[in-house]
Parts: structure tokens; sequence; C-alpha cells
């Protein structure tokens, strides 16, 4: 079971079961717990090769065992994601934890070329369980419906899930209009109907002033 301890901690209580976690996050536990590195983000080879190709980069380690293991990466607040048998698509760096039974993968979006540096794929979380993502400060979780389109800056998206559509939009976006932008800007633009988790703080992009 995940549960958080205050924001910035992630508390997994296992009983025999496993967890896949960001190689390096675990900050204490207690009971008995094994450790073990997973390849390419867990998919084996295939993975391990989509990973290199696409620049997707996702380092994850299995923990498994009786009793509570803990988790954190540089301070960064947490948020717990239930899913029911859908896909939760993330970008890796924002990625903490997943139960061991939610699969993960890499898909095609089209769209991060000029966003993150991870090539045009993102990480997909599919499945039922919990997964817990990062980001810096405290997240937004944003509607999107058929009537209420949404747009966001590359630099501060994290994760989507839902049946959205997406594409990048060209044109002015914030820092542009403050004076603080140079040559060509980007927004992602979503459409349909699920949710958007956004942070208030934009990481450093690249393939543009975005």
């Amino acid at each position: 079971m995940f549960r958080l301890q205050g924001s910035k901690t992630l508390a997994v209580d296992l009983t025999g079961d496993a967890v896949k976690a960001k190689n390096g996050s675990m900050v204490a536990y207690d009971g008995r717990m094994a450790f073990k590195k997973m390849s390419g983000g867990g998919e084996g080879l295939r993975g391990m090769v989509t990973r290199r190709l696409t620049g997707e980069q996702m380092e994850m380690m299995e923990v498994k065992g009786q009793g509570t293991c803990y988790f954190a990466d540089r301070a960064s607040e947490i948020n717990l994601v239930s899913l029911h048998g859908e896909t939760l698509y993330v970008e890796a760096s924002n990625l903490l934890a997943t139960d061991a039974a939610l699969r993960t993968g890499t898909s095609f979006t089209g769209l991060r070329g000029g966003a993150s540096g991870n090539g045009l794929f993102t990480t997909t979380v599919e499945g039922t369980g919990q997964a817990a993502i990062m980001s810096d400060g405290s997240a937004v979780v944003l509607r999107v419906t058929p009537q209420y389109p949404l747009n966001v800056d590359p630099g501060a998206y994290i994760a989507h899930q839902g049946r959205l559509q997406q594409h990048f939009e060209s044109g002015v976006n914030f820092r542009t209009l403050m004076g603080e932008g140079s040559g060509e800007s980007f927004q992602i633009r979503f459409e349909g109907d699920g949710l958007v988790y956004v942070q208030p703080s934009e990481r450093n992009t690249v393939g543009g002033d975005v």
C-alpha cells in the first residue's frame, strides 16, 4: 500500500510483494528487504534498446520483502495516482514508484522533441494499482473536457491520463509575453476528456525556447 509521510516521502508497506521504484530513491526501510536493479525500466532487452533509441531514460529497481520502505528524490513533492485498467503517461524524470503489477513501457507521442530532451516518446504506466509521481512544488491536477481544451507549457508538464489527444502548438507563451523568451515558443494542447498534471516550476527544455 502506498501512503505519504508528509508531502515529500513515500511509504510503501510490503507483505512479501514488490514495488518498482526509481533507482537510488530508497531513503530508509524497516523489516527485511531485497533490492534488484531492473534493466531498461523493467522490460528487459527490448525495453532497454527502445530507451536507448528514444532517449527516454528510466532506471528502476525492484524492492521486495516484509516491512515498510521509504522513497524520496531531491525533496520533490509526491503525488499518488490510482489506476484502474488505465494508462498514465509521465515524464521519466517525474516517475518515482509503481506497484510491481503495473506495466511500464515507452509510447510515441509525437510532441516532446522540443520539450524535455526525451525525444518523441514518453513513459507509460498501465494496469490496475498505484503510482507515485513527483513534481517541483505542489502539482496541480487540471481537468480537460471536450468543451474546455487545455494548453500547457512543456517545461511544466508532468503527466496525463484519460482519453486525450495532444499536439504542439506554436505561438506566444508566458515567458515570451514577459520579454524573457527568444525564438520560437511552443505549448502542448490537450483535447478530449482526462486529467493533466503540471508543476509550478519549469524544467530546462531543448529544441527551442519553450
